[in-house]
């Protein structure tokens, strides 16, 4: 994997990412942005409703950042998602959301199934066609990445690369940690694009394997919290910057990721305040 690589051995290698330099900091933040979310009163009755609306803000957001950009009222106006390439990013982002809490029960367990699930959930369908075979599972040696949105990264490694550090992000995540949900969350989704080990979507599944992390690791159990929409309103551009600080691979780069992946969680989470106000309003 890319942050801290060491020939020590590591028990538990994300510990250590929680105490770089202002990552304690960076997931106070995020704590008290999130509980400020679940002390609100509207929580106490209508926590399913916010919840519903955070997975459709986060599912907008996470097809912003892939090239889709719709306004949060046409997303949910529109019934039918298999239209042109943004209306199937759309629809994609849509199901990799959802599909991401259906599998927190399996996550734990085994990882790399959930990750082929969300592409298959996100790439699949009848636009799939002659690509259909490249669906639901890593690319194989001599398969290029299709993601126009993630096209100024550095070029994705190879298929045997993709493959080990697959199975050692894997390794980590059964393995659990001792490190805050949110150190565990940016690492798996800075780890997914820096592979990009699909042949398309690997945005989608990224953020949406991100959601499941801090929903399944106790930060924001009732996934009121859409990240994705923090990750959108910092732009594009930042966030493929502090992702170019992952790549690195140094501890600042890696430092700096995850506290561009508590930003949007903090904004994520004044999101969803906000849904709440408007929720008490129109129960006035």
């Amino acid at each position: 994997m890319s942050p801290g690589a060491s020939t020590e051995p590591q028990t538990d290698p994300l510990a250590r990412l929680a105490e770089l330099p202002g990552v304690p900091a960076a997931v106070a933040g995020v704590r008290e942005a999130v509980d400020a979310v679940y002390g609100h009163r509207v929580m106490r009755r209508r926590s399913p409703e916010v919840a519903a609306e955070a997975a459709l803000r986060g599912a907008r957001a996470s097809a912003a950042l892939a090239g889709a950009d719709w306004a949060l009222e046409e997303v949910r106006r529109r019934g039918d998602f298999g239209g042109d390439e943004e209306a199937r990013t759309v629809g994609a982002a849509l199901r990799a959301t959802a599909e991401a809490t259906e599998s927190l029960g399996i996550w734990r367990g085994s990882p790399l199934r959930v990750l082929a699930r969300l592409h298959l959930v996100a790439a699949g369908g009848p636009a799939a066609g002659p690509d259909a075979d490249r669906i639901g599972r890593p690319r194989l040696a001599g398969e290029a990445v299709d993601e126009p949105a993630l096209a100024a990264l550095p070029t994705a490694p190879g298929a045997d690369e993709v493959a080990v550090r697959l199975a050692a992000l894997a390794d980590i995540v059964v393995a659990g940690s001792a490190a805050p949900a949110l150190v565990t969350a940016a690492v798996v989704h800075g780890e997914l694009l820096a592979l990009r080990p699909f042949a398309s979507h690997n945005g989608l599944v990224a953020r949406a394997a991100a959601r499941l992390v801090l929903v399944g690791g106790g930060l924001d159990p009732k996934a009121v919290t859409p990240t994705e929409v923090g990750h959108a309103e910092q732009g594009q551009e930042r966030y493929l910057a502090a992702l170019d600080g992952y790549l690195t691979g140094t501890m600042a780069g890696v430092a700096g990721w995850i506290a561009h992946c508590a930003r949007a969680a903090e904004l994520g989470a004044r999101e969803s305040v906000a849904v709440c106000e408007a929720l008490q309003r129109g129960a006035a």
